[in-house]
This record gives C-alpha cells, structure tokens and sequence, in this order.
C-alpha cells in the first residue's frame, strides 16, 4: 500500500462525517465515522418549525477526530504516500462567515444563535422566501432565472435560507459573506483568512444558487433588490466564479498537517456536494441515472451539452428537476438532479410512530422487523396507497408545502402491510422522477444506486426494480461518497487527468442487481396509476 499514492476521501452525511483512505486502485484501506456531537442531542433544531441547524464546531471537531482516527493505525510512510483529500457535504447548506471566513456561531456573541450556524440542507423554514424568489424570477424582464433549477426555487436552498434571516437578524445580515459547508471547510483545510478567498463549488451554485457562466455568475443585483433592499450589500459580498471538484483548491494547512501527522504538501481538492461525488463514485456516465438512496434521494444524470443544444443554440431546459449545471458532477457534461425530500425519513417516522412506548426495541429493531414481515407480502392493487411527501416534493416540480396523504385504509391494514405501503410510496416518487427525465428526452439506459438503503434494504431495492420496470444495479463501494471524493482527490494532484480516467482505475463496479418481477411490474402499473390520481386529487 505505501508504495501506491493516496488519497483520503471525507463525506459529512446529515448526523456524521465519514473519512476513508484509498490507493490509487479504488482499493480502501480504512474508514473513521465520527457523529456530529451536538446535532446528535437534537440542538439547534426545531422540527416543528422546519429548522435544522448544524453548529461548525459539530464540523471541525468530527473532522479532526475522523482523520486522526482513520490515520492511528498507519505508519509514517503510509501517511507521507498521502497525495489529496478530498471533501464534500449536504446541500445546500450555507452560513455566514466574518471577515476572517471565521464562521459567526465561533463568536461568544452568536455562539447559541441557530441563525448564526449552517442551516441543514433539510432546513425548510424558507418556504415563504422560496415563493417570493419563484414569482419574481417568473416575471423578471430579462428572463426566468429559475428555467435551469426545475422553474421554481426551493427552500432547501441558498438564497431562500440567507434571505430569511437576512430579514430576521440585521446583525447577522451585515456578515462578511455566506458560504457553502463544503466551501467552508476546504477553506478550513488550505487556511483561508479572507472571506473573499474562500473557492466556490460549481456544483452547490450551479444547482442551488442559480449561478451559470453566461451570466456572469448570480443573478444580478437589481433582481435581489427587487425582492428586499437588504440584499444589496449581501451581494457585493458574495462571488462570480466557481471552480469544479476535481481542481486543487490550495494545500494543507501547516498547523492541521502537523495536527494530523501529514505533508503540508498535500493537495486539497475543491468542495463538492455528496450526492454528487457519490454519483461519481458509482461511475455516472452519459446514459445512466444513479440514486443516492439514503434519509432523502437524489436523482442524477449527466449529458453532452451538445445532446442538450436545440437548433438555434440554446440549451434545452429540462422541466421540473432540481437543476441543470455545466460541470456540476462530471467536468465537460451538464449534470442534471432530481430528488426525494424524504425517502428513508418517512420508514424511520413510521417505525417511531409505531414504537411510541418502546415495546422493548430500538427503532432499528422496528424497522427490521417490519420489514421482513413486508417482504413476505404480494402487492395488492385494491390496498391502500400513499404519497411520499412527508417532507413537501421536492421533485419532479419542487413544492415544499405539499403534503403527504394515505388512500384507501381499512381496519384490515395492518403494521407490516401499511409498512410495505410507504416502501411502495416512496418508490412511486422515484418513478415520477425516472419518468420525468425520459418523457424530456434524458436517455436513461441504466439505473444505478447507491446509498445506506442500497446497500442494506433489499425489500426497498426490490420493489423499486419492480416499480420502475428496470434493473438496478448496487455499487460495489459502500461508501461511494467517500471514494468519489477520493477520486477527485486524486485528479486534483496530478495522479490522473481527468476524472473519467480516475473512475476507470479506481471504480468497483456492481455489488449486487435486483431484477424486476414480471408479476410485481404488472400489480405495480395499477397501484403507480392510483398514486398518480391521488397526486392529481392533493395538488388540486
């Protein structure tokens, strides 16, 4: 192994970080996964009020103990074979930053104020917001500036969650910048000390902050104003250019390489969002949508932005999606996303709804057991059926203020059928998806997943094979996150030169294929076309 380069790739999920170590083979030689200790005791959050708030020192120090932990075991020349690092995290999930780059929750005066922190890429607080920079891109004279995000903004993202608080707190509002967690923290990692300096990733604004090249960048500042006056500011302190994942954004940091027992030499790659570097993981190439199937899903694809090019010029938009970005997830292809705002969440909520008194388990225990009393259950075309926006859609047509809704209950439905119920509903949403791709013309020959639920659900990955009608396929690394990072990693120091060329030496392949059931597809058509009619009823 110390003979081969190295390179170290580092996921922050919802509730932890994960940091693994490959060679230059895709082979993993270790992984650390540390919680987020203060997000771990529920602080910071207020579900009922759709706020999700993450504190940076949650950040740093599972950071720090992750890569110390993951390098204990290693030797001295082990650790000097370590090439890059490589870094991505939720999205979109910005905070705002001082003059420093410092962000203001590591100030005594902000150190217990949720606005002052990292709102979660599951924050929804900014519905409202979100609804306001929708009609006023709608009616904007020199275009909609949402035609690349789906044609609606999302609370999950950038400018709804700043501009909330914006107006909620002046003394927050008049912070140096705002930046994206994975910015931030390879800014933490190269040293940054200048606000301006931080590297912007193509991919969180490209996709959740509706940046694109030919604008120059954001949307312009008279737009901003004519949502609220107290944007002006903010936007003179934001950025215009961006940078890809696979491109060295600066060195380690002298004081953390001494801290981890690295070269101050080594390349730090530019930040990214998970879902993407897991798509990268897993091998999405031009023809296949990967799945990361974890708490939420995102849906991605890539095409030549030739295919995308209509006669006169022009970028075809893809109606409906998340957005559309060039360079986003693979550099010289257009990445596409979709999503689920919630997937396993609406598995985990009814396994504690259930499970209210304890009844002697865990959640896990639950779920478990649920599922494999599911499994043994046909589908049933006159059972109940359900929606799977039990954290609003966010695709395909994002509305975050839709809700979840059940058809078709009897006292007959028991735990295990209502359970196998949800697992059909969120595969539903996941068909909306899959056909909303192909009915604008996406071609879709292979699907591909990855992701917790991938990787430990067959029940799940079973029914969504009969759902969609297709096979999917399982990537072989369980952590494709972590090792699409690695991958970056390594294009960033020279190791490859490009990361197609990084994605062949150091890919895996498939770990497992779920084969559609004929009988499954057929029941699965007359159950999808009632969860449609009731989408149809809901939406009004």
């Amino acid at each position: 192994m110390a003979d081969s380069d190295l390179f170290i790739g580092v996921d922050f999920g919802t509730e932890s970080v994960r940091a693994a170590l490959f060679d230059d083979a895709g082979a993993c030689h270790g992984e650390a996964v540390v919680a987020y200790p203060r997000f771990g005791y529920g602080a910071y959050t207020d579900p009922a009020n759709h706020c999700y708030r993450q504190h940076p020192l949650d950040y740093v120090e599972s950071f720090d103990a992750a890569i110390i932990n993951l390098l204990k075991p290693h030797s001295e020349k082990v650790r000097q074979s370590i090439k890059a690092i490589g870094v991505a995290t939720t999205g979109s999930t910005p905070g705002p930053v001082d003059a420093a780059g410092l962000p203001l929750a590591l100030h005594d005066r902000f150190a217990e104020d949720p606005d002052a922190m990292f709102a979660l890429w599951k924050d929804h607080a900014a519905i409202g917001e979100a609804e306001e920079i929708t009609a006023a891109a709608r009616n904007w004279p020199q275009g909609d500036y949402t035609r690349y995000c789906g044609g609606a903004y999302s609370a999950e993202w950038f400018w709804a969650k700043l501009l909330r608080v914006v107006r909620r707190k002046p003394e927050i509002a008049a912070a140096a910048s705002w930046v994206e967690h994975c910015d931030w923290i390879v800014g933490y990692l190269t040293g940054v000390s200048n606000s301006r300096d931080f590297p912007r990733s193509r991919c969180a604004a490209g996709h959740k902050a509706m940046w694109r090249e030919e604008w120059g960048g954001l949307p312009d500042k008279p737009f901003w104003m004519s949502i609220d006056s107290k944007l002006e500011g903010v936007c003179s302190r934001l950025y215009d250019g961006t940078g890809t994942a696979d491109q060295a954004a600066g060195k380690l940091a002298p004081a953390l390489a001494e801290k981890y027992g690295l070269s101050a030499e080594v390349v730090i790659a530019g930040g990214a969002l998970d879902a993407h570097m897991s798509a990268v993981g897993a091998g999405i190439q031009p023809g296949a949508l990967v799945k990361v199937v974890g708490t939420s899903t995102c849906d991605m694809a890539v095409c030549d932005p030739e295919f995308l090019r209509s006669a006169g010029g022009e970028e075809k938009v893809v109606s409906g999606i998340c957005g559309q970005a060039d360079s986003s997830i693979l550099p010289g292809f257009v990445g596409l996303e979709a999503g689920q705002s919630a997937f396993g969440d609406i598995f985990d909520w009814f396994g504690r709804l259930i499970g209210w008194r304890g009844a002697g388990k865990n959640n896990d225990a639950i779920l478990s057991a649920l599922s494999a009393a599911a499994e043994a259950l046909p589908p049933v075309v006159d059972g109940p059926v359900a929606l799977d926006w039990f954290n609003g859609r966010r695709s395909p047509d994002v509305d975050l203020t839709r809700e979840a809704a059940v058809a078709g209950l009897s006292l007959g439905v028991d735990a295990p059928r209502f359970y196998r119920t949800l697992v059909e509903s969120a595969a539903f949403g996941s068909r909306a998806i899959l056909e909303r791709f192909t009915r604008e013309g996406v071609p879709i020959e292979e699907v591909i997943a990855v992701g917790g639920i991938a990787n430990k659900s067959p029940l799940v990955m079973q029914v969504m094979s009969d759902v969609l009608g297709r096979p999917i396929h399982v990537a072989a690394a369980p952590q494709a996150c972590a090792l699409g990072c690695a991958m970056a990693a390594a294009v960033a120091s020279g190791r490859f030169p490009d990361l197609g060329g990084a994605q062949e030496a150091m890919g895996g392949g498939f770990r497992k294929s779920f084969e559609p059931h004929k009988n499954g597809r057929a029941a699965y058509d007359v159950l999808y076309a009632r969860y449609a009619q009731l989408a149809a009823q809901v939406s009004g």
